[in-house]
């Protein structure tokens, strides 16, 4: 399966939206694959973060995602959500229900 993503986070796709591609794409069972859909670049593995973040995706670029396996939909669906939210660098739009712990103020 693929699917084609215009990527929505200002940063494009490195740091944050990256990290968290990688998380979601390591939780899956299918063997995912991102690349530059208007580029000349080879795929990468969606659980390789220096892959990712080598692909140097800016906001607005269109990504190719494909994937097989079991879990193919669901992970293109998940990717897919990671893509197209807006995350502010700075800010909090990550809300850490994907990454485990983020926030424990030891309550």
């Amino acid at each position: 399966m693929e699917r084609f993503v215009t990527v929505v986070p200002e940063a494009g796709l490195h740091a944050r939206p990256a990290s968290r591609l990688v998380r979601t794409a390591n939780e899956f069972d299918a063997e995912v694959t991102v690349e530059a859909a208007d580029g000349d670049g080879s795929p990468v593995s969606a659980t390789s973060m220096l892959g990712v973040t080598g692909l140097h995706v800016k906001q607005g670029e269109r990504l190719r995602i494909v994937a097989e396996g079991a879990d193919a939909e669901a992970a293109l669906d998940a990717i897919e959500a990671i893509l197209t939210e807006p995350v502010e660098e700075g800010g909090v739009a990550d809300d850490g229900a994907e990454g485990g712990a983020a926030d424990s103020n030891g309550a």
